[in-house]
């Protein structure tokens, strides 16, 4: 179908206040425009509680944020990975997205602020998201979480490191997962599917930014086909937990998205895959009205698998 109209004006409008890319960006540019983004917000949706805290990691502490909703505990957790091409994000960049989830699927959201590339490049940001969810799986009753219903999410790139510590999870003995949730899922850094071709100039992600973000990130090229960075490429994806995977009919990045999707499911994983037309990358968190169906199925999604 047609580019939805909220989606082309705000391309239009993200394209006259220059926030796309364009060759010759830097990393301290792309940062100074979130933080403009994030300066520019309303105000915070309320829930019932809000802790930042810091926790011990591979490489020093990591900063979380742990949202708790309104209810009785203990409660299902779902750490969640934000978005950022690896470089970019912060516990402030979605934070309006985990209140809603906080809200919506009656969870516990504990949201990682791993380590950003260039400074930290691969493999930086998977172990912290997984010494994370290790740390959550042994301390969830000191923040009133259950430790035997915990899953991971994230957005784009958050989407990578989620199912990306789904597969350490699995190699390394725990903890164990009941589900997995991605929201425009990179899970492929060779950028050669036909969406990445057709769709790689025009739309808020593009395959020259995708590019530049694979070369900060992966500078050693030999990385690029880790499956801890493209999770497609992993030789097996059985004994994985449930997954959600969101995509959108004009983001580069959807082919891969459905392309994992359909492995998961050749192997045995419950995976359901749906592709929302007219919609463009990161809809949800861009696109309030169009982005209520998504989180809605989000949310239910997660409250069935939290039971």
């Amino acid at each position: 179908m047609p580019l939805h109209p909220q989606a082309q004006t705000l391309l239009e409008q993200m394209k006259m206040m220059g926030f796309d890319y364009k060759p010759g960006l830097t990393v301290t540019q792309m940062r100074e425009m979130l933080k403009m983004i994030i300066a520019a917000r309303p105000a915070p949706e309320p829930v019932a509680h809000v802790e930042d805290r810091v926790i011990p990691g591979p490489a020093g502490e990591i900063p979380i944020r742990i949202y708790t909703p309104q209810g009785s505990s203990p409660f299902p957790v779902l750490l969640f990975f934000h978005t950022g091409g690896w470089m970019n994000g912060n516990l402030d960049a979605q934070d309006p997205m985990c209140r809603r989830l906080t809200r919506l699927a009656e969870c516990i959201i504990v949201s990682v602020d791993y380590r950003l590339a260039p400074e930290h490049p691969f493999p930086a940001a998977p172990e912290d998201c997984y010494a994370a969810t290790q740390w959550v799986a042994t301390h969830a009753t000191e923040f009133h979480g259950d430790a035997s219903r915990i899953a991971v999410g994230g957005d784009s790139s958050g989407a990578n490191l989620a199912t990306v510590v789904a597969l350490m999870a699995r190699e390394r003995g725990g903890p164990k997962l009941v589900f997995q949730l991605m929201l425009f899922p990179a899970t492929d850094f060779r950028l050669n599917t036909p969406s990445m071709e057709e769709l790689g100039e025009g739309y808020n992600v593009t395959k020259s930014l995708m590019i530049w973000i694979t070369d900060n990130y992966l500078p050693n090229p030999e990385d690029r086909t880790n499956p801890l960075a493209s999770p497609l490429l992993a030789p097996d994806l059985s004994e994985l937990p449930p997954a959600l995977i969101i995509t959108a009919e004009y983001d580069p990045l959807r082919d891969e998205g459905e392309a994992y999707g359909k492995r998961l499911q050749e192997a045995g994983v419950q995976t359901k895959v749906s592709r929302y037309d007219g919609m463009i990358h990161d809809f949800p968190d861009l696109l309030e009205e169009p982005g209520k169906q998504a989180l809605a199925e989000i949310a239910s999604a997660l409250r069935a698998a939290f039971g």
